[in-house]
């Protein structure tokens, strides 16, 4: 800088400035008491805010955002109940593994202890949940504070960090010349790329798969985010071997692929005898890799970025490393001794013929129009819609019990990292962040979230935010009027003083959602037709503005819980 008199910043400012020089190019939030002018600054330096009306929704949104671009999401609250909001954020990305960075404002550090205004011990309340966290004491920190959770929240497995910067610290002040020499101090390391850790036993893996009978390829999210698509199609195509994706890993390998098992998942799992897993969890969503669901004597391959999750699953054998270039090694490996099941082996024969009859029995669900709807015929009518729209295909928001659950069995995913739903944890709420960050992330995309009335109204006020930014988002809410549908208690269940209250499960009988995005300027739809759906479609979808499409189901179709009966 040239000498002359100095100009002061605040702390506002510099975290503004050391966001936008960390490459930080969108940011989600809600901004008030000590943190607006964080947002109004990182505006000015380049940084675009997307202002939420709830900070979950903008964790979600962050977290979200994380998945799809490789690289943090940042979320802003404010102090105290803001930081407890935004905990649903940070706990989403952890259980997810997706990077995550929620930045707080906090009461003044020297009034701490006292009963100060929205007073919080955020870094221990953040704790369980953050891979690490930081609280700048002193403004000259702020730089060195933001690109080291940056950095963190994306090295190993990825996952949520925090950084607290007291309110006493963002008014503090220095020159602009110590605070250009801080952030070049610190800009060189920049947000470090995943380092492979050494990748052994890659022999080993290829000789288990090419000796197996009954092999299969899973995969899930964490191949997503590595960008595994490429080298497991390859892998895939190469060997012969069925692929069975867990539901964010659909459409890393089309769905429509004629070695796709999701079809006959039940056999492809139940029968395999060697399971090579990639990014993938053996958690409750791949049944623990335990019997009866697995066979007692498979051996599983299992490829994860963090060597912990390998110790904790213990699988026959365990490779620790970027689940991209894991598959390159392995494609690498086969390369040189070539191995193919081929479409009339036995075990490709068994997956095809399986799936090949469970699609048919669907289809022919699928095909009949059944007014008041079930799940069934709408779900038919959106599938095909989405389709339509070709390549880039719309991006896949869901959530719900048996929304999401016949979603995931009747929507295509052909192309990567087009389907965002409840996740890991299985969160409820989620749909109207993910929309937003989708929307942000992939701008060449339309975004469809297809939401039960329940999951909707976690966050149905984020509508506001989508007409605010114009984001092509189409909001689908399959309503039957409440939590797994209407009232669904037997007649000894309606007894004692609250008796005439509504059930537990029930919410206002034919609720005109789609009158909430009219009042802010977005486009509403009621459809409880057929045609009055494809109709509905073809507008929104055209018109590529924000739209909610209120579909009327039939309140006792689908089933308590969707397919986790056994769990309530």
């Amino acid at each position: 800088m040239a000498d002359g008199p100095q100009t002061l910043i605040d702390g506002s400012t510099l975290a503004a400035l050391s966001l936008a020089r960390a490459g930080v190019e969108n940011m989600f939030g809600v901004v008030g008491i000590p943190v607006t002018a964080v947002a109004t600054r990182a505006v000015a330096a380049g940084v675009r805010f997307l202002a939420f009306h709830n900070e979950q929704s903008a964790g979600y949104a962050a977290t979200a955002y994380g998945y799809l671009t490789g690289r943090p999401g940042v979320f802003l609250t404010v102090s105290g109940p803001g930081c407890v909001h935004g905990l649903a954020g940070l706990s989403n990305a952890a259980v997810n593994a997706w990077p995550a960075v929620m930045i707080s404002g906090s009461c003044d550090q020297a009034d701490a202890g006292k009963g100060d205004f929205q007073e919080l011990d955020q870094i221990e309340a953040v704790k369980p949940f953050v891979k690490f966290s930081a609280k700048a004491t002193h403004i000259t920190q702020i730089p060195r504070l933001v690109y080291q959770v940056l950095s963190q929240a994306v090295a190993g497995r990825p996952g949520g960090c925090y950084l607290d910067l007291p309110s006493d610290v963002l008014h503090q002040t220095i020159s602009d010349s110590e605070a250009d020499k801080i952030l070049s101090e610190v800009e060189n390391p920049m947000i470090e790329e995943i380092r492979d850790k050494e990748i052994v036993d890659i022999e080993k893996a290829v000789a288990l798969l090419r000796s197996a009978e009954r092999p299969l390829i899973v995969f899930g999210k964490g191949a997503a985010f590595a960008r595994a698509e490429e080298p497991l199609k390859k892998l895939i195509e190469t060997t012969g071997i069925p692929f069975l994706p867990t539901p964010m890993g659909k459409g890393l390998v089309p769905d429509t692929h004629e070695l796709a098992a999701t079809a006959a998942r039940s056999l492809a799992i139940g029968q395999c005898d060697v399971a090579l897993i990639v990014g993938a969890r053996l958690n409750w969503l791949l049944h623990f890799g335990q019997p009866p669901r697995w066979s007692k004597d498979v051996k599983f391959i299992l490829v994860d970025i963090s060597t912990e999750e390998i110790e904790l699953r213990k699988p026959h054998l365990g490779l620790v490393g970027d689940a991209k270039r894991v598959v390159e090694l392995i494609n690498k490996e086969i390369k040189d001794q070539p191995f193919c099941l081929g479409r009339s082996h036995p075990w490709v024969e068994a997956i095809s013929k399986k799936v090949k009859d469970n699609v048919a029995k669907m289809e022919a669900q699928l095909s009949k129009d059944v007014v008041p709807f079930n799940f069934f015929t709408p779900m038919r009518i959106i599938r095909d819609a989405i389709l339509s729209v070709g390549s880039p295909a719309p991006i896949l928001v869901s959530e719900g019990a048996n929304t999401m659950d016949v979603g995931r069995a009747v929507l295509v995913q052909n192309e990567p990292r087009t389907r965002l739903d409840a996740g890991t944890w299985g969160t409820m709420g989620v749909g109207l962040g993910y929309c937003i960050a989708a929307a942000v992330a992939s701008p060449e995309r339309l975004v469809v979230a297809v939401e039960g009335d329940s999951g909707f109204g976690f966050s149905a006020m984020e509508v506001e935010t989508l007409v605010r930014y114009q984001l092509p988002v189409v909001v689908i809410v399959f309503n039957n009027g409440g939590v797994y549908g209407g009232d669904r208690r037997s007649p000894n269940e309606i007894t004692g003083p609250h008796k005439d209250d509504p059930a537990p499960t029930s919410f206002v009988p034919g609720s005109a959602y789609h009158t909430l995005i009219e009042a802010f300027g977005g486009k509403g739809y009621l459809a409880g037709t057929p045609e009055e759906l494809k109709s509905a479609l073809s507008e929104s979808f055209s018109a590529r503005k924000p739209a909610v499409i209120n579909v009327i189901i039939d309140p006792y179709a689908g089933a308590e819980s969707g397919r986790m009966q056994h769990k309530n």
